[in-house]
């Protein structure tokens, strides 16, 4: 079992406080429906909720998590339950990417007849791949709450590969979609944009953004020398900065070929920054901040290696493996081929997977042409003519294989409990929840299914009434690495999917902004404890605290440019997610598995009727991988 990080999808899918123990959650009062508390629908464009206009406390909202937390918290879940009059083919237990790819492949498999229903605990389909709209002055403003990204299909597998053309996302659309995105914005796949860096000043305290393409500067690139002499730092500090990204030296030039290797595979990468380059433990956020959004902890988390293939600095100073690290940097820096991305990113992967299963959903939609306006009922996921049924706001709290052939999958919705049958069931959702959901699988299982934890991250959306501030800042992405949000972005201006994005200064536009809550200067815990302690400290902080901490980062960087946080934000829309990558292997935490002997190998067998699907079980967090799990899931059903 590899345990290198691949480069992977840029935020497939991105101060410590452990936070109030969050053990103590109260008993559930099961006659109740849970709370929507901090939650608002804005201009909605029906008398009906649409979720993704909902600002607020998104992503894990209020209503979402308190059954499943009473549940693996308490052991508490309903003593009886109203047996519905429904009986599936198939149960799918999640929402998201995943799931919604089981119920297609599943019906394209076994016939347009089948019978599917899919159950999850938010009031939206898809997962983390969360669609954030707002409307404002008449026009609509999109953004992303999560999954951002499209791969290039070359590395999909067969099946995946199938299942995006099928959406119309071909190779085709996959450079149309380059041709749609203006050169300015990174996050679709421009990858010769500018991205800034901005630290807060002194005197004022606002920030400093220094633009250019730091992405660049950070490996030896275009004029990072002044760059760098522009930062608000000691000059020791820039001189080593300088030469580090300079490759002046080789900083591992006492160590033999093989010490070498070994170095960069077992050191942490802040102690190389430390003992090696120089630097002092102030400057550390500068390089990290990459890291941190990218894959959730700090430099602190990551092998030397595993750092410069996620695109940290030290391309050029680490002697002979200089020239195979510089050519992966490259593909990182130059290729604008890598990536695409949607208005509202991923989320409309999820809404032509709904469209294709439940037509009715969308009628008019023509497919990915206008799939990014097309108006979604919500109201018609859940109809009893339909074949396939999608019911949100629904928490399964157990699914159980009968002696009768059968899989009895009990849930909570509103408060009440209730109790379907199927012929097949596919687990579509959290990894570690499913020992809580199947309590008679083995204690192995239960510990493959329980060995990894989820990489927390936070998006928040902001609305401005217009872009005049942000449009002085210069570049259209700038990195804060001593910031609660890590990087700030303008919202998407692409036109795929029939999108009409801001365009002039005076539009009203929205900011993307990315954070990961996972400690930055904890230099021993493992990733696995340090994403624990980040998603306590994602449920322990507030709404109102989000607020302040945006509101405060968005003064400082834009103030300067005439922004008054008071007028012009309009909106803000927190999008926490607890549970969010998959867990991957780290060099520093996990050993080498034999195959097939591997946590998430073992996790994922099939238990009976019963079978898992997520990108937990393939131990990496693409949305491919997703799509794979889904595939064999139902694979094994059917066999």
């Amino acid at each position: 079992m590899s345990k290198k990080i691949t480069r992977r999808d840029l935020l497939n899918g991105l101060a410590l406080g452990t936070g109030a123990a969050l053990t103590g959650y109260p008993s559930v009062n099961w006659a109740l429906a849970p709370s929507v508390a901090g939650q608002r629908i804005m201009d909605a464009p029906s008398a009906s909720a649409y979720p993704p206009t909902l600002t607020g406390m998104r992503g894990s909202h209020p209503g979402s998590f308190e059954v499943a937390h009473a549940l693996a918290w308490q052991g508490e879940k309903p003593a009886t339950y109203q047996t519905v009059d429904e009986h599936y083919d198939l149960v799918v237990v999640g929402a998201g990417v995943s799931g919604l790819a089981a119920a297609w492949y599943y019906q394209k498999q076994q016939g347009a007849d089948v019978k599917i229903l899919l159950l999850d605990n938010h009031d939206d389909f898809g997962g983390h791949a969360k669609r954030n709209e707002f409307h404002h002055q008449g026009k609509m403003v999109l953004s992303t709450g999560g999954a951002v990204q499209v791969d290039t299909l070359s590395g999909y597998s067969e099946m995946a590969t199938q299942l995006m053309a099928d959406l119309g996302i071909d190779e085709d659309m996959i450079e149309a979609m380059q041709r749609q995105t203006p050169t300015d914005y990174l996050l679709g796949g421009q990858m010769q944009a500018d991205v800034g860096l901005s630290i807060k000043g002194e005197g004022e305290h606002e920030h400093v953004t220094i633009g250019g393409h730091w992405l660049k500067f950070f490996h030896g690139r275009g004029d990072y020398v002044s760059a760098v002499e522009a930062l608000p730092i000691p000059e020791d500090q820039q001189a080593k900065l300088i030469a580090f990204f300079g490759g002046d030296e080789d900083y591992l030039d006492d160590l033999s070929l093989l010490d070498k290797w070994e170095y960069i595979n077992d050191t942490r990468y802040n102690h190389f920054l430390i003992d090696r380059v120089g630097l002092t433990r102030e400057t550390l956020p500068i390089l990290g901040a990459h890291l941190s959004v990218l894959n959730g902890p700090s430099g602190w988390q990551h092998t030397v290696y595993e750092a410069i293939l996620a695109g940290a600095p030290g391309l050029r100073a680490l002697g002979w493996v200089t020239n195979f690290i510089d050519s992966a940097a490259a593909a990182v820096l130059d290729d604008v081929s890598e990536i695409r991305m949607f208005p509202d990113g991923n989320a409309s992967v999820a809404r032509l997977l709904v469209q294709a299963l439940i037509p009715e959903v969308a009628p008019a939609m023509d497919g990915i042409s206008d799939v990014a306006i097309a108006q979604f009922d919500y109201d018609a996921l859940d109809e009893a003519k339909q074949n396939i049924r999608v019911r949100l706001s629904s928490t399964v709290v157990g699914v159980k294989e009968m002696t009768d052939e059968k899989v009895q999958v009990d849930y909570v919705k509103n408060g009440e409990p209730f109790r379907v049958t199927a012929n097949h069931c596919v687990l579509a959702c959290y990894n570690a929840m499913i020992p809580h959901l199947c309590p008679e699988m083995s204690d192995a299982q239960k510990q493959g299914l329980s060995y990894g934890e989820k990489v927390p991250f936070v998006f928040a959306n902001v609305l401005l009434a217009d872009g005049v501030a942000f449009s002085q800042l210069g570049p259209t992405i700038t990195q804060c690495p001593f910031d609660a949000f890590q990087w700030v972005v303008a919202g998407p201006t692409m036109t795929t999917g029939g999108y009409a994005p801001p365009r002039a200064a005076d539009d009203p536009m929205a900011i993307l902004m990315m954070g990961s809550p996972s400690p930055a200067d904890d230099e021993t815990s493992s990733a696995r404890d340090l994403f624990r302690r980040g998603r306590h400290k994602i449920y322990a902080t507030t709404f109102a605290e989000y607020e302040q901490n945006i509101r405060e980062q968005l003064q400082s960087l834009l103030g300067a440019h005439g922004f008054d946080h008071e007028t012009d934000i309009q909106a803000i829309t927190v999008n926490r997610i607890p549970h969010g990558y998959a867990y991957w292997y780290w060099g520093l935490d996990d050993p080498e598995w034999s195959p097939g002997q591997a946590p998430h190998e073992i996790g994922r067998k099939q238990f009976g009727r019963i079978s898992i699907a997520n990108s937990d079980s393939q131990a990496r967090p693409y949305m491919d991988g997703a799509f794979d799990a889904a595939f064999l899931a139902v694979d094994e059903q059917i066999a």
